[in-house]
């Protein structure tokens, strides 16, 4: 598959999933009585369909979620001005941010009904500058372990074109969901 094609695709989806969550509960924070009763997959594909608020770090940070599965979580963001450090180019935070999103949200779907997690360890490694001209860029997360105190998940930033701008590991403590 060929880059525009490629580029195309994840801007349909793109548009596809802000459209489902802006018209859906829109920006906010779920209240504990709505994750009750659900595994994290079905928290996180309740968020991409509009039927849970999604976080306003998505707006501040000019990404969102494109797509869910069991140990696999995906964002997709686009590099702007207002992202840059002093120094003219994309700040790490950006890039730390979105991968943290992503490894965190990919942990997020294998938790089962009652437990939650935080992130303990997150180390990210940049390895191409992006820019507001680089287009829409893709941090892919993905589960390598999830036990019952601890996962461990691996992501990658890549653009259409295939090459990697990051990639991050993290560490997270799963532990019970605070009844309340």
């Amino acid at each position: 598959m060929n880059h525009e094609h490629i580029l195309a695709e994840w801007m349909a989806q793109y548009e596809a999933a802000k459209t489902r969550m802006t018209q859906g509960a829109g920006a906010g924070l779920a209240q504990p009585h709505e994750l009750m009763g659900k595994t994290g997959l079905q928290q996180m594909q309740a968020l991409l369909d509009g039927h849970a608020p999604y976080p306003h770090i998505a707006d501040t940070m000019d990404f969102t979620l494109v797509e869910v599965g069991e140990g696999r979580a995906v964002f997709q963001g686009t590099p702007q001005l207002k992202h840059y450090n002093p120094l003219g180019s994309v700040h790490g935070g950006w890039y730390a941010t979105l991968l943290d999103s992503a490894v965190g949200c990919a942990v997020h779907t294998t938790m089962p009904v009652g437990k939650a997690y935080t992130t303990a360890e997150l180390s990210v490694n940049i390895v191409r500058a992006a820019s507001h001209k680089s287009g829409p860029l893709r941090a892919i997360g993905t589960v390598v372990h999830s036990g019952r105190q601890l996962a461990t998940a691996e992501g990658r930033i890549v653009g259409a074109d295939g090459k990697l701008y990051a990639h991050a590991t993290t560490t997270c403590l799963v532990f019970d969901f605070p009844a309340k």
